[in-house]
């Protein structure tokens, strides 16, 4: 596995980590349909998030969170429909952005709910 993909996982698992300490409950990580990826799916109250994780070793061109293109937002949209409707559920399903950059050893972590809208 090349080194970026490495600190990919690394960044899910710290939202992983961050988002159970917020009270959430992590219903799948990874979760694929066609060409569609979901990085986190996870559980609070009556919502349903869908959380698109992306981590940077630095932010100096662009901020992170607008690296999320419109037809990742489409795939994504996509997926969590076909998991919605699969599983039978009939909760408020929210779309948000975990960003983690890490400077030298340490991450910052920006948690972005609600970052874009499925209509």
């Amino acid at each position: 596995m090349g080194k970026h993909n490495e600190f990919g996982k690394e960044g899910e698992q710290i939202a992983v980590d961050y988002l159970t300490q917020k009270g959430y409950h992590i219903v799948y990580r990874n979760y694929r349909y066609l060409q569609a990826e979901i990085d986190i799916i996870a559980k609070k109250e009556d919502d349903l998030a869908i959380i698109e994780v992306r981590s940077r070793r630095s932010d100096y061109i662009e901020s992170i969170a607008e690296t999320v293109t419109p037809k990742k937002i489409k795939l994504l949209v996509m997926a969590a429909n076909h998991y919605v409707t699969d599983n039978d559920l009939d909760v408020n399903v929210r779309f948000d952005i975990i960003t983690i950059l890490k400077n030298k050893k340490r991450f910052e972590l920006e948690h972005l709910e609600a970052a874009f809208y499925h209509f």
